[in-house]
Formats: structure tokens, sequence, C-alpha cells
């Protein structure tokens, strides 16, 4: 089945008792038994499986071209599962722009453990190839990134990896380019994460994470992580994650769109000093964003000639984007990462110009979030 139509169906059959289209929500704990050992279709209690997490799940697997699924309360408790597979000792190699969550948990929080990190510029691929060492178990990428929406080759770190003698998992957060932008299995990667509380979801009301993969030992090992910590999403976010899905590829179609008009009209502003977008012409991996995702997406980033104080007035004075957190969202949002949320990054070597401003392009009409931007930046 094509994309759109995978969206729309994957994992989600009709019910079988009674015919239902939509997939229920099971808002069951536990589940009666058949005998000692003997639960019906593999359902003994929810923490394990539910019903509309496993719908989720087979649905993502089929969005990413996987071969199963997990779904978790958070994006970051999907992140936090992964690493729980290392032991300490090991060694991370990461992007140098990555999500301010991401770099909290694994230098703040992580460290403490035994765990080594890197954190290397991962769009040149020769120079993460120099990051790697003996005790290398995992590459963790983000493709864009967040703010800074580089772009890495995930095929050549791919190779790379793949070559090097230990054979690290090659992660990829999908996040901001979603299955519908690019699939990293496809591309090589070992494991897909996302944080579902955004482009997946798409609504700003729920929030969940998830981890995607082909290698059937992996997804074991990674399910009885799931079951052993426990940071499950509930039946009810993941009925509305499902229902979120279904639209993915038109919101998608519809974000990009908008922000192509947007970065148009950015590009002319005197008071911005540098734009950032993956399919614009000014970004230096523009040629590989364009053989790797369907479009450019809905994220664009932009530094203001004024530095922090312009970039705080421009956030504060618009009307139809909303100054907040997260993205992703059928709505636009507008924030300043250095100030907001990637406040943990602040005095480390990721940290953030406090200039830079950070969009999330919603699907309303373009010309009015086009007099908005023009408004709060004259």
């Amino acid at each position: 089945m094509k994309f759109e139509t995978l969206a729309i169906h994957a994992g989600q059959e009709p019910d079988p008792n009674n015919g239902a289209v939509m997939t229920p929500v099971y808002l069951t704990s536990t589940y009666m038994q058949d005998g000692i050992g003997k639960p019906r279709q593999g359902y003994e209690y929810s923490r394990t499986l539910n019903p509309t997490r496993k719908a989720l799940q087979d649905c993502l697997a089929g969005l990413e071209n996987g071969t199963w699924g997990l779904g978790f309360a958070s994006g970051m408790a999907a992140t936090d599962t992964v690493l729980r597979m290392l032991a300490s000792g090991d060694h991370v190699v990461a992007g140098n722009d990555v999500y301010g969550g991401t770099f909290r948990l694994f230098d703040k929080v992580l460290r403490r453990f035994g765990l080594d990190f890197t954190f290397a510029d991962t769009t040149d691929p020769e120079n993460l190839a120099e990051a790697l060492t003996p005790s290398t178990r995992i590459v963790w990428l983000e493709t864009p990134t967040n703010p800074l929406l580089a772009v890495t080759d995930i095929r050549a770190v791919a190779e790379i990896v793949k070559a090097h003698p230990n054979k690290p998992l090659l992660v990829v957060d999908n996040t901001f380019a979603t299955p519908y932008l690019q699939r990293p299995l496809e591309l090589g990667a070992d494991l897909v994460v996302h944080s579902m509380t955004k482009y997946l979801g798409g609504h700003s009301d729920v929030v969940g994470g998830a981890i995607v993969g082909k290698n059937k030992e992996l997804g074991e090992k990674l399910a009885y992580l799931q079951n052993a910590i426990g940071a499950v999403i509930g039946p009810m976010d993941s009925f509305l994650v499902l229902r979120g899905i279904k639209t993915l590829p038109i919101r998608m179609d519809r974000h990009a769109a908008n922000a192509e008009k947007i970065v148009a009209f950015l590009e002319k502003q005197k008071n911005v000093k540098r734009l950032i977008y993956p399919f614009h012409e000014s970004h230096p991996q523009v040629t590989v964003a364009k053989r790797q995702m369907r479009n450019g997406g809905g994220m664009i980033s932009f530094v203001m000639k004024g530095g922090r104080d312009e970039a705080v007035r421009v956030a504060e004075s618009t009307n139809i984007f909303t100054l907040a957190e997260s993205l992703g969202g059928v709505e636009s949002l507008i924030e300043v990462p250095a100030a907001m949320t990637h406040l943990s990054v602040v005095g480390s070597a990721l940290e953030v110009d406090p200039g830079l401003i950070r969009l999330s392009v919603g699907i309303e009409n373009v010309d009015d979030l086009l007099a908005d931007l023009e408004q709060a930046l004259k």
C-alpha cells in the first residue's frame, strides 16, 4: 500500500466483534485468562500490551517500513529506553545539535551511570567516523536537527557505521521529518525514534514517543525493556496519535507549502541575519536534504541581526504564531530556543545563538501567517 493508505489502515482492521471502523480505546488494565498461563491473544496486563497501543505500534511499523514498533509515554521515554541497552563504559556518538532534552539526558543523567558521549558534527560523515572508538555502541542522529535544521546523509553514515569493527547501532530521531518525508530504515538505520507529540499526533493534544525497527532480536530486547521500565503510552493517547496519523500526509504537504512561502518572505527581510530551511538554496546540505526528504518540512529557523533582544521582541509580538514550546501541530508556534527549549545546552559546545528564532509553521492560511510575521518583524 502507498503511504497515504497505510496512514489510514495500517494496524487498524475493523473490530472483529462488532465491525467498528475506528480502533476502540481499550481502557482496561488487565485481561481474563483462559487458564493459568493461557492469556487470550497474548494480552495479560496493559503495561505489557494493550490492543489500542498495539494498533498504533503496528501502524508505526508500517509507516516506517519496519517489522515492529513500540509506543512510549514520551519521546524522551523512547530515547531513554534505547540507551538502556548499554552498559557502563559504552560510548555514544551523537550530533552536536541535538534536542535540548536529549542533550540533558545524555550529558547530565546518563553520564552518571558510566556512559560516555561525544557530540560531533554529523553533517560531515568523515568527521563522524573520526569520533568512533572501540567502545562505541550507538551513533545517534537527528536529521533535520533541532533547532539548526542541519541535515545528515543517513546512507553515508550507515555505510561508515556498518564498516566499523563494532558495528554500532545507527539510531535516527525522525521527529522533524516524519516517515512521510524520509524513512531512515530504508537508508540503513537500525532504529528510528519519534516524539509522537509533534507531527505524528499533529494537534498538540497528546504526549508520546516511539521506536521502530526491522531486526527481530532488537525488537524483542526493546519490548522487554519497555515492559520492565513501564513508560508506555496509554490507550487514549494511542487513539489520539492514530487519529492524527490519518491526516499526516495532507498536513505535512500543507506545512511545507506554507513554510516555503514564509521562507521566500524572510529572505527579503533586512533585519534577518541568517535564514535556515533544509530546501532553501542557501542551506549547506540542501543537496542531501532533497535527496533523502520528500519536501522541506514545516520547521524554519532564522537569526535576527539585533541578537537576543530583537529575537525576544519579535517572538513576543506575534498574534497568530503562538509563543510556545513544542512543534508539529496544526497551529503555528514561535519560540527563542536559547531561552526556552534549549536552556539545557547553555554553557556547552551545543549552545544556541540567543538571536535564533524557531518557527513551527502550521496549516493556517499562509497570507494570515505572513501578515503576522510582517507586523512582528517591523
